[in-house]
């Protein structure tokens, strides 16, 4: 992979965490930073794959990684995630809150340690650690923190509630806490991705005549790094996301609602 311009003026030899990185975005997220000459710390709960893929990226460009299997439904898991970086005194100047995952179907019958489940890992967890991390990098004037978010973002999605309302929050959490760091020389970005080529559907439960266009993880990781390399506090990585955000302005939020209902609706619901 040729390394980008911005990425690398802005993140060579520095160290990133990236949560979720096993998988879809997460993975292509460690791409770019391995292109850009970032070294990485690579958490998942997944050691096999994280294993892989660090030693892959560390052949492949020559960088240094570390391996930190956690889960993050586990409470204690931000604090490991500390411990082995910044408390064996490897500072982390670029914290990727990637991991997340969603679900599709009536709200009603999915299971309810599975819909708090995520909203631990999407928010409690994305909060947590960005509350450990921060202050270092405020210390030192210099760090970076990208949020995965989400166009679900942007208006209420049936059959998706709890995903839409967590990635609400990640959003909100990342533009507000751009604003109060950005005078101590902290980034914060959101990056809201579409439909994106990963593991999601098979979590989430996407249907089967699913036939949206997705884009590629490799593109949205890009494009959501250099916004963050530039300063931009949120990210919508296609145009087809932007001009569907810019148009919501001038439609009824109940009318956005009911469409996203029939889109999202699953063949059980009559």
């Amino acid at each position: 992979m040729a390394a980008s311009p911005i990425l690398t003026r802005a993140y060579k030899g520095k160290w990133a965490l990236i949560t979720g990185a096993s998988a879809g975005i997460g993975v292509a997220l460690a791409e770019e930073l391995a292109a850009a000459g970032a070294n990485l710390a690579l958490t998942a709960r997944r050691a096999d794959r994280l294993e892989a893929l660090a030693q892959r990226l560390q052949a492949q460009y020559g960088i240094q990684t570390r391996v930190i299997p956690a889960d993050l439904a586990d409470p204690k898991a931000p604090s490991l995630l500390y411990e082995a970086t910044e408390g064996l005194g490897t500072p982390i100047d670029i914290l990727v809150n990637n991991a997340g995952f969603g679900y599709l179907g009536e709200f009603q019958r999915s299971d309810r340690d599975f819909q708090r489940t995520m909203v631990d890992v999407n928010c409690a967890a994305v909060v947590d650690l960005t509350h450990r991390f921060l202050p270092r990098m405020i210390a030192r004037r210099n760090g970076d923190i990208l949020i995965l978010a989400s166009t679900a973002a942007y208006q209420p999605v049936a059959y998706m509630a709890t995903y839409a309302a967590t990635k609400v929050f990640d959003r909100y959490f990342a533009e507000a806490l751009a604003e109060e760091v950005g005078r101590f020389g902290i980034r914060v970005s959101a990056l809201c991705p579409g439909p994106t080529e990963s593991e999601f559907g098979q979590v989430a439960g996407s249907r089967k005549e699913e036939k949206r266009k997705y884009q590629s993880a490799a593109e949205v990781a890009r494009l959501g790094l250099e916004g963050l390399a530039q300063g931009k506090t949120w990210v919508i990585p296609y145009s087809g996301g932007r001009i569907q955000v810019f148009a919501q302005r001038f439609v009824p939020r109940r009318f956005i609602t009911k469409a996203a209902e029939k889109m999202f609706r699953p063949e059980t619901v009559k």
